[in-house]
Order: structure tokens, then C-alpha cells, then sequence
């Protein structure tokens, strides 16, 4: 974490609530997150998580509660809302194109045009632009990637995760969601998605981290906030917990205040 940015709040989620019909999906969720904080977003199947997520990136409207960041008030109901307020999302099925190259993923529906004013109303690109910035994102993050031309599906689950990132940060996004990013991975892959995001979080960004993992969860995440029933029921310091009392926070077995 960086320690200049503990008690700078980069999202605030104050009573956030959202029904589907007769089902309350969240009733009532509240908890921060500091720059340059990494916080575990846990929870049991069917406890919120997968909801808030959308609420918070755009793909649904909350129906009551509070969303601020950096302090200011933002109403949140599309996607391009979430981005414009500096978030992104790095969703589990990574939204990549697989036969489209790295710079074509990392500028996917954010393609930089061509300087030129003819060649720009004829919609050409500039690739060497697109390049150059895709080279400075991932030297930003530490990773080797062996072409820029490479296609998606010819890198590994890591390198992917890597891209993904990328282009999460590469926005100028100030808060970076991760959904289960290291599900698909093995042991040595993980470990490069943790340095990853150690990495950019020591440069100031709010990452909020969801996973089952809970080794994931103690080697990577600063704090752990734990849905229940649709409710943030603990908000805990990941250092004065064990891997047991998480589990037993997730299942109900055991409560701490949030």
C-alpha cells in the first residue's frame, strides 16, 4: 500500500441497495476504500458480490445508496459513467478479442485516430500512437510481452491477465476492479497477477480484489469486506485475521461488526 495515500478515500460506498423483482439483492453495503489500498470484496455464492460489481461498473443502476469518489458524488448507470468517474473493471472472461493482437485489445473501442485529417475521416488509425502508449502501459506493470502483433490467443493466462490490467490502467483509471483474476491460472501465473497488482496499487490505485481464493486473499489484499445476505456484514484488517476466520465471516459462522 502507499502509505502517502492511507486516509485518502478514492470509493466510498455508503447504503448501496438493489432489488430484482422481490429478490433484495443488496440491502445494504457500506465501506471504503483508500488509494493505493487493495480490499477483498468476499463472500458466499448468491452474497452480492457479483451484483455490486455491476452496480459499481455500470452494468446496473443501484436503486438507492451512495456512490462517491475521490470524494464527489457520482451517479453511476452505464458503463461509459463508471470510466468516466475512473473506474474500470477487469471482468473474469477479461473481454478480449482472441485472433485481435495485444495494441488491438488494449485500444478496443478506444482507437486512437489518425493524425492526419483526410486519413482520419477515412477512419485510419494510428498505429504507431496505439504502439507506443501499449509499450509505456505494460513497462508500467513490469511485464514482458515477446511481440505487440501477437495475437491474444497465443499468450498465456497470465499474459492475458497482464493485458487486461493494462488496459484497466492505461485509462487513467483511479479504481480497478478484478474479478476471480486468477481462477483459471496455475500456481506460477497467479503469482505474477499478485505482482501485478502490487504493483499498480504502489502507484496509488484502489483495487478491489474479488475471489474464493483465500490465499489469494492474505498474501494480496490490505482488507477484507464480506457480503452476507446482501449486507457488508465485516471489515476487516487482512493481518489480524487468519484464512479460518474469513471462511467462518463468509459462512456466518462468525460476525464482526463492519
Amino acid at each position: 500500500m502507499v502509505r502517502s495515500a492511507l486516509d485518502q478515500v478514492a470509493l466510498e460506498l455508503s447504503s448501496i441497495k438493489k432489488s430484482f423483482g422481490g429478490v433484495h439483492a443488496l440491502q445494504d453495503v457500506t465501506f471504503t476504500i483508500n488509494k493505493g489500498e487493495v480490499v477483498g470484496l468476499l463472500g458466499d455464492n448468491g452474497a452480492g458480490k457479483s451484483t455490486l460489481v455491476k452496480c459499481i461498473s455500470g452494468v446496473h443502476a443501484p436503486d438507492g445508496g451512495d456512490i462517491k469518489v475521490n470524494g464527489k458524488s457520482v451517479y453511476i448507470s452505464s458503463p461509459e459513467d463508471a470510466r468516466s468517474a475512473g473506474i474500470e473493471t477487469v471482468f473474469q472472461d477479461l473481454a478480449m478479442i482472441p485472433e485481435f493482437d495485444i495494441v488491438q485489445n488494449l485500444f478496443l473501442n478506444r482507437e486512437i485516430k489518425h493524425k492526419n485529417p483526410i486519413l482520419r475521416w477515412l477512419g485510419w488509425l494510428d498505429t504507431k500512437a496505439m504502439t507506443k502508449r501499449a509499450r509505456k502501459s505494460l513497462n508500467r506493470l513490469n511485464t514482458r510481452i515477446p511481440s505487440y502483433s501477437e495475437q491474444i490467443h497465443n499468450l498465456s493466462g497470465g499474459q492475458r491477465q497482464a493485458i487486461a490490467i493494462a488496459r484497466a490502467v492505461n485509462w487513467g483509471a483511479d479504481i480497478v476492479i478484478m474479478d476471480e483474476p486468477t481462477a483459471a491460472l496455475g500456481v506460477e501465473q497467479s503469482a505474477q497477477v499478485n505482482d501485478l497488482i502490487k504493483v499498480i496499487s504502489s502507484q496509488g490505485v484502489a483495487v478491489l480484489l474479488i475471489s474464493h481464493n483465500m490465499q489469494h486473499v492474505v498474501e494480496t489484499c490490505d482488507r477484507a469486506v464480506v457480503l452476507y445476505q446482501g449486507s457488508s456484514v465485516a471489515d476487516v484488517a487482512v493481518p489480524d485475521v487468519t484464512k479460518e476466520d474469513l471462511v467462518a465471516l463468509i459462512t456466518g459462522a462468525k460476525k464482526i461488526a463492519a
